[in-house]
């Protein structure tokens, strides 16, 4: 009976050790914020508008592309041809998690409607009253922020 307990306690500490090291691999956050149950980069707004248009257009899910784990989604096909021929000039900086939080070395949602383009780059914010704190010291946040990046997706 004794062994019996003695192997149950050693099974059952392997199993523990195994679901520990398996959660702490899947503690990393993805490298393109897509949200919980999504799948979309940018919350499937059309990133190359932000640059064309200067505001947020939703995209299509007929002019798609995967890009980095992500799906992303255009309003036109020219608009997903451009970010084709170079993802990494359209795609928001730090994949698209909030760029206050970044620099404050942790993640947050980024709101796809809470944005700005800053040297050419996109960024963007969790809401409207973290964007006033970025902009605030907005070299300063990109600045840590640079610095921060990847590693505060937990590699």
């Amino acid at each position: 009976m004794k062994s019996a307990i003695l192997t149950f306690t050693a099974a059952a500490a392997m199993l523990a050790g195994a679901l520990l090291s398996s959660q702490s691999a899947q503690a990393r956050e993805a490298e393109i914020y897509t949200g919980t149950f999504s799948s979309l980069g940018a919350g499937g707004y059309d990133v190359v508008a932000y640059f064309k248009l200067g505001r947020p257009v939703a995209g299509n899910g007929q002019f798609s592309t995967a890009f980095k784990g992500a799906t992303w989604q255009f309003s036109t096909k020219e608009n997903l041809d451009a970010f084709k021929a170079s993802p990494v000039s359209f795609a928001p900086q730090y994949g698209g998690y909030c760029a206050w939080a970044i620099a404050q070395n942790y993640t947050a949602s980024g709101d796809p409607e809470v944005w700005k383009i800053v040297g050419g780059k996109l960024y963007l914010n969790y809401d409207r009253s973290v964007q006033a704190k970025w902009e605030k010291d907005i070299p300063g946040f990109i600045s840590k922020g640079d610095r921060n990046w990847p590693g505060v997706l937990g590699n």
